[in-house]
């Protein structure tokens, strides 16, 4: 009788230890935890590779294990070599993550070659700044100091370092939103050099980022040595924290088609992603939450923004995942908008109005 009670027991105990879950006696090891985050990055000396810098040690501390996070770098095709690989080649397990250009968003949208990912299956983390203002300004000495006084001047020269880069086309959008006369596209500036060239009279305008005019030339504001014109807003409602330059007209109203408006629209976009940090396709839901998550925590601590206006001499604007995800998803991909925009990208003339 005995031996018979004996068993029903050790069925009854085993059953019990099978049954109960292993939070209650143990608590289970996160999964980032002992594990290697690898940020992939196509701009290792600029300041997309000091916006990764200045975000890692911070991502670090929010994933729950504390991973190790490194930096490989992937040069090439403006951030197309990099978006390939996360596409096709990258593992989707979380370990991964794409520190990204804003140039391949539009890589694709405009159906440039050598384009093998798609931007609405990339997984997105957000990124650390959606601010981008530009505006185009004039040597004071040129007397220009009105939209009208503008206007009536013939073949200005505006500068900008090559063709297709975004100064250049933000000075095409200008001139063909602001209808100047005969303007001339003078490239192969740097950014410093297109300064000194401004300041020397070699050419008369730029369109530059507001930032970095305030940062470099903040008396070209405050003492009018330039005449500044109108701001192409990024965010469009946003607005420059310089009064002066508040006070600008915004680029879209000038415009006078739908067409138009959609054609800043989708510059907007490209611009508005402007360091998209992203997961290949497939990644595992609950990583993926996990990321995002700390991602929000990182852009909303204060010790984060203070060590990247140090060290990337900006302030963050940061975009959560599902804004970014959202302006990505919702950009227009109108096909006549598109071509429209590789006219202001290439040397042909501007388009007629």
């Amino acid at each position: 009788m005995r031996a018979k009670c004996l068993m029903p027991m050790r069925f009854i105990v085993t059953l019990l230890c099978c049954t109960i879950s292993p939070s209650l006696g143990f608590s289970q090891a996160p999964f980032f935890q002992g594990k290697t985050i690898k940020i992939i990055n196509n701009d290792p000396g600029g300041t997309a590779g000091l916006r990764v810098k200045s975000l890692m040690p911070f991502l670090r501390k929010h994933i729950p294990g504390n991973p190790t996070v490194v930096i490989e770098f992937m040069e090439g095709g403006g951030g197309r070599r990099a978006a390939n690989h996360l596409f096709q080649n990258a593992k989707p397990d979380g370990l991964t993550i794409g520190a990204l250009s804003s140039s391949v968003i539009g890589l694709q949208v405009m159906k440039e070659t050598g384009v093998m990912y798609d931007i609405d299956k990339f997984i997105y983390l957000g990124t650390p700044v959606s601010e981008n203002h530009n505006v185009i300004y004039t040597r004071g000495e040129l007397g220009l100091s009105s939209l009208d006084k503008l206007r009536t001047a013939t073949a200005l020269r505006l500068g900008a370092q090559e063709v297709g880069a975004v100064a250049y086309i933000s000075a095409r959008l200008f001139a063909y939103f602001l209808d100047l006369k005969a303007p001339k596209f003078v490239t192969g500036y740097s950014s410093l050099e297109a300064d000194v060239a401004l300041r020397n009279g070699e050419i008369d305008s730029r369109a530059n980022n507001v930032t970095s005019v305030l940062t470099r030339n903040r008396d070209w504001v405050d003492k009018g040595i330039m005449d500044f014109h109108a701001i192409l807003a990024v965010p469009k409602d946003d607005k420059p924290s310089h009064p002066r330059l508040a006070q600008l007209p915004e680029i879209e109203t000038f415009a006078k088609t739908e067409k138009e408006r959609k054609l800043l629209t989708m510059w907007r976009g490209f611009r508005t992603a402007a360091s998209p940090f992203v997961l290949p396709p497939a990644t595992p839901k609950d990583r993926v939450e996990i990321l995002q998550e700390a991602m929000r925590k990182v852009f909303k601590d204060p010790e984060f923004r203070a060590d990247f206006r140090k060290l990337v001499t900006d302030d963050a604007s940061p975009l959560m995942p599902d804004e970014l995800t959202k302006i990505i998803h919702e950009m227009p991909r109108d096909p006549e908008v598109v071509d429209m925009l590789k006219k202001f990208s290439g040397v042909e003339p501007l388009p007629s109005r």
